[in-house]
This record gives structure tokens, C-alpha cells and sequence, in this order.
């Protein structure tokens, strides 16, 4: 029998079994799922940029507007047990849904590891102090804030 309150919940609980908190408490608050991505169509290659969705607050790296981010922010990603397998390429590799979708563990800089809930951000993980919001930047020169530092 599975434990499902286990403190190591997301190495014996599939993500489809996975309860709201477990599954909401996967997200380390790392904001790097909120910046802007381009998709290129003629190569199918997805980059990211260094501007975030204006409603990420940049300091704590969470949503401002979480409970109703969907309806809000068409372009928002509402993860999803059942979307999880068809968004994986969307999500960072650092991405604790990603990870764990892919039979891996959680990094030592995980808030579920560390049981701090800033480990991710004194990791260098997070996109505090390190993103511009949309409101900032025109929808033309997205390109021209193309980074690759979140893909590691």
C-alpha cells in the first residue's frame, strides 16, 4: 500500500494519484514556468526569455493572480495530472512536475527537500532579480530577450 502522506510523497505517489496540496506543493516557487517563450515554427524549437508574465510577482517569483490565472492570462499553462505528459516540453528541466513525470528525483534545493522555502532562490534556480516583466518590454522585441540559462 502506498503512503500518501509520506514526507517523500512524489517517490512513491504518481502524479495522477497525487492530492491538491501534494501536487500544488511540487511547484518550487521558482517562476521560470511564468517568463515568455517563443515557439520558432520552422524549426519547432522552443525559446525562452527573460520577460515574465505581468502578473508573476518578481520578488516572491508566485503567480499574484493564482486562483483565477487561467481565465486572466490566456497564454497562462494550468498544469494539470491529465495535461501533465502533453505540456512536459513546455516546462523547464528543473521543473519538479517534469522531473518526477520523468521517474526522477527532486533536487537538494527543492523547498520539499530543504524544507526552506528559499533554498530555491539562494540555489540560483529562481528568476528573482533576473526577469523583466511583459508590461515592460513590446511583443516585437521578445526576441531580442532570448536567454538560455533556464533550460539548465
Amino acid at each position: 500500500m502506498k503512503k500518501k502522506n509520506s514526507r517523500e510523497f512524489w517517490k512513491t505517489t504518481p502524479l495522477g494519484e497525487m492530492s491538491r496540496e501534494q501536487w500544488e506543493s511540487l511547484c518550487a516557487g521558482c517562476g521560470r514556468c511564468c517568463v515568455r517563450k517563443i515557439l520558432f515554427k520552422d524549426t519547432a524549437e522552443l525559446a525562452y526569455t527573460r520577460v515574465a508574465c505581468r502578473h508573476l510577482d518578481t520578488r516572491t517569483c508566485r503567480c499574484s493572480v493564482y486562483e483565477k490565472r487561467s481565465s486572466v492570462s490566456l497564454d497562462c499553462l494550468t498544469l494539470t495530472p491529465a495535461k501533465i505528459r502533453l505540456c512536459l516540453h513546455l516546462l523547464p528541466e528543473t521543473c519538479a512536475y517534469r522531473l518526477i513525470a520523468k521517474g526522477r528525483d527532486l533536487p537538494s534545493w527543492h523547498p520539499l527537500v530543504s524544507g526552506d522555502p528559499d533554498s530555491v532562490h539562494r540555489a540560483g534556480i529562481s528568476v528573482r532579480g533576473k526577469v523583466l516583466s511583459e508590461d515592460d518590454i513590446e511583443d516585437a522585441d521578445l526576441e531580442d530577450h532570448i536567454i538560455d540559462w533556464i533550460r539548465h
